[in-house]
């Protein structure tokens, strides 16, 4: 179980992401995108299920947004009302800042009532107008700490910038939080530089290090690879020129991520740090699903054949060309 495996800080963890409907979808619809979505996964080798929670960070930067930012359904709603039939473990996002201490707690309740975990994330900018702090958000979710674990969101790139993100994280560790996900990797260097600065601090404090799940993003156009930057993700010019001027740029962007999935294995294996993979899904082309359904089945393998991660006897295996 996810539980028992964040508890006992086990590696291979494996998760899968999605966001919800637009706000907008009428429920008949909604319930058919759903049904699609448990289809797709329900023989996936995966612990979890992350819903994020889609927020308009256009005040985060002064360059245009590639796409149009479009409302989502609430993701609590979404997984509770709509996924019960995906029986696994969700994992819903939540931007504590923008609810009261009240609103909180009465949404922890909710999430507790369904065996649902949560990661408190930031506010959408800056400026934004802070109702409860992170460190009120975890207090409040302590209550449920002997049968819940509750997750944060790393950023490579943030470390790279101001090289704090390990004491960032030891700071979450002390108020609870015992697993991280990382914004989507694409810059190895970066990810491996903020896992040898974590070990080296976890291990110069004498403390257990906590488990990195890392997220990993199939990329199906040039357009996308604009929005994943305009998220702040950084893409490496060599890799960027590599997508950009490939004949599939999908097909590419699938073997660039298990090679950055089996290095960042091999990497946390070196170094004793519990890890994982959330393999993120939020495009609607059939194409770029099918190849983030591919991606995962390859991630989950890898891991298996390492001995990182025992195989599940109801999981199938099969590969997209």
């Amino acid at each position: 179980m996810f539980l028992e495996k964040i508890k006992s800080a086990a590696s291979g963890v494996m998760l899968y992401g999605i966001t919800p409907p637009k706000a907008s979808t009428q429920p008949e619809r909604v319930a058919e995108i759903a049904q699609k979505t448990v289809e797709r996964l329900t023989n996936l080798d995966i612990d979890a299920l992350v819903v994020y929670d889609v927020q308009d960070e256009s005040a985060r930067t002064t360059e245009e947004r590639p796409f149009p930012f479009i409302t989502a359904l609430d993701p609590l709603v979404f997984a509770s009302g709509y996924l019960e039939a995906l029986t696994i473990p969700k994992i819903i996002y939540r931007p504590a800042g923008k609810f009261s201490v009240q609103e909180l707690s009465d949404w922890l309740e909710k999430l507790h009532e369904h065996t649902f975990y949560p990661v408190f994330v930031g506010v959408p900018a800056p400026d934004f107008p802070v109702k409860t702090s992170l460190q009120e958000a975890y207090k409040i979710w302590s209550k449920h700490q002997d049968t819940s674990v509750i997750g944060a969101v790393t950023i490579p790139e943030r470390h790279n910038a101001l090289n704090d993100e390990d004491v960032r994280m030891l700071d979450k560790m002390n108020c609870g939080v015992s697993y991280f996900i990382s914004q989507c990797v694409f810059n190895l260097d970066y990810a491996k530089q903020l896992i040898e600065d974590l070990y080296l601090r976890c291990n110069r404090q004498q403390i257990s290090p906590p488990t990195i799940i890392f997220t990993i993003t199939a990329c199906g156009s040039v357009k996308t690879l604009h929005f994943m930057e305009w998220l702040g993700i950084h893409v490496p010019d060599e890799l960027k020129e590599e997508l950009k001027t490939s004949e599939d740029i999908l097909e590419k962007s699938v073997r660039l991520c298990l090679e950055i999935a089996e290095a960042l294995t091999t990497y946390c294996i070196e170094r004793s740090i519990p890890f994982g993979f959330n393999i993120e899904s939020v495009a609607i082309r059939k194409a770029e699903i099918e190849a983030s359904i591919d991606l995962a089945h390859r991630i989950s393998q890898m891991l298996t054949d390492k001995g990182v991660r025992k195989p599940s006897k109801e999981s199938e295996v099969t590969f997209i060309d």
